[in-house]
């Protein structure tokens, strides 16, 4: 028992101490400070966020801890609720100031020739079982195919295709007032972020896909990815408007139409036409260059380029997009292919974050509060996965002065095996001190030059 005390009290310790230097690497109370949050007295801002930060990480729901440990807590759960309920903190900023710090020392530390990317998905956030939540509404789950209580969280992300970080998100209720079940507080001022956040949450999430990349533009990004959901070419036309390439899925849709030859024709068409000249490619079945128009009253026409590939999970075909018609088939395909780190992002926050599960309250403030303190846990986690698995995240000067000392104990190593190789072989009688050093400087001159390099660096 006293074992596994002391095991448990390490790890409590080990994750406060790597919460602590997080907190303090970003300079989190500053950027807590450029996104209004302030407290005339009492508790100060960035220690509840630390203390509400860090309950994911040990199991246990602000209740539990107060209750089983509230020595450890210096505020009470009103204290708490007040923080998260507020209406002028900006939580939105927080999080855009938060990304674009750390990925700028992420985009510092990697190739200049990596392509970086915008990711832009939506999942359910999760609230079936409540009755009087703050603009809930019915939303379409694609994973069930099921209208059901909640909301549609709508995020944009970075990635370089090795690191995955959240920069914007919008919890979307409903554009039909008949899907709310519960209305937006009333008499909330509208010059107050709260009011832009409830604003926001009843828009279309065409309209909401804007305001997110304009709030992630000092992001550092040559292509926006997302899926057939928000494939139109209204989106696709305004999103190249605004300086970056597309590449996404487009839907099989009669209602869409692609320019070719002068004629508007729709993917099947498409499709058969492509089937006919092209040579298959493995799973790539061909590609085409077309046109799209943002609106059927604006005559200017975008070339873009459609990949036709194998759907695995049917006989049909699946078409990827890109407005960036240099690009090859196979290097569409392969940016294509770091659209997936946003569904694994998704699942760590639902599985192992408490996403729409630690705090039930029932303002809209209070959600957006908790959606962006579990985006900021797993940034945390996300720099702790890259940095044990790229050193160059750590500093290069720590890692030089490693490697040189590296070098001095392998160099000194070999001077302790040549030495001992010297000693052995004058306790021969049959061998004199001549013969002895020939040998070794025989065997000197068959080292490798770098090895040589240490040894004379070390003598």
């Amino acid at each position: 028992m006293d074992s596994i005390i002391a095991d448990n009290l390490r790890t409590e310790q080990t994750i406060s101490s790597r919460i602590d230097l997080f907190f303090h690497q970003h300079s989190i109370s500053k950027l807590l400070k450029k996104s209004n949050f302030y407290k005339d007295s009492g508790v100060p801002c960035v220690e509840i966020m630390k203390t509400l930060f860090t309950l994911a990480f040990t199991e246990k729901n602000l209740y539990r801890t107060l209750e089983t440990s509230p020595d450890r807590i210096t505020f009470r759960k009103n204290t708490a609720y007040r923080f998260l309920n507020s209406v002028s903190y900006n939580w939105s900023k927080l999080l855009s100031l938060l990304a674009a710090y750390v990925v700028d020392g992420l985009n510092k530390a990697t190739s200049k020739d990596r392509v970086n990317v915008l990711i832009i998905d939506d999942s359910f956030y999760d609230r079936n079982r409540s009755k009087k939540v703050e603009l809930l509404a019915r939303v379409f789950d694609h994973s069930t195919h099921k209208f059901v209580k909640g909301f549609k969280m709508l995020t944009l992300g970075w990635s370089d295709g090795n690191t995955f970080i959240p920069a914007a998100f919008s919890l979307l209720s409903s554009a039909k007032e008949s899907n709310v079940f519960q209305p937006a507080q009333s008499g909330i001022d509208k010059r107050t972020t709260a009011y832009k956040r409830r604003r926001s949450a009843i828009s279309k999430a065409t309209e909401v896909i804007f305001e997110l990349l304009d709030s992630a533009k000092g992001l550092p990004a040559k292509y926006v990815l997302f899926d057939s959901w928000y494939g139109l070419p209204v989106t696709i036309y305004g999103i190249w408007k605004k300086g970056y390439d597309v590449i996404c899925m487009v839907k099989d849709s009669s209602k869409i139409h692609y320019c070719l030859n002068e004629k508007w024709v729709d993917i099947k068409k498409l499709h058969s036409i492509v089937s006919e000249t092209a040579e298959k490619n493995g799973k790539i079945l061909g590609s085409i260059t077309v046109s799209i128009r943002e609106s059927k009253g604006n005559p200017d026409l975008l070339p873009v380029k459609l990949v036709f590939v194998e759907n695995r999970q049917s006989d049909g075909f699946l078409t990827v997009l890109s407005t960036d018609t240099e690009l090859s088939d196979e290097e569409i395909l392969t940016v294509y292919g770091k659209r997936w780190d946003i569904e694994v992002f998704f699942k760590m926050c639902k599985s192992y974050l408490s996403l729409a599960k630690e705090f039930q309250g029932r303002s809209y403030d209070m959600m957006t509060a908790h959606t962006t303190i579990v985006f900021m846990r797993y940034i945390m986690l996300a720099l702790e996965a890259r940095n044990a698995s790229d050193h160059r995240t750590v500093g290069g000067f720590f890692y030089d002065i490693c490697d040189e000392v590296k070098d001095i104990r392998f160099a000194e190593a070999l001077v302790l095996i040549l030495d001992l190789l010297a000693r052995t072989l004058t306790t021969y009688p049959v061998i004199s001190e001549e013969m002895a050093a020939m040998i070794i400087n025989t065997v000197f001159t068959g080292l490798p030059a770098i090895w040589k390099q240490k040894l004379q660096l070390s003598a």
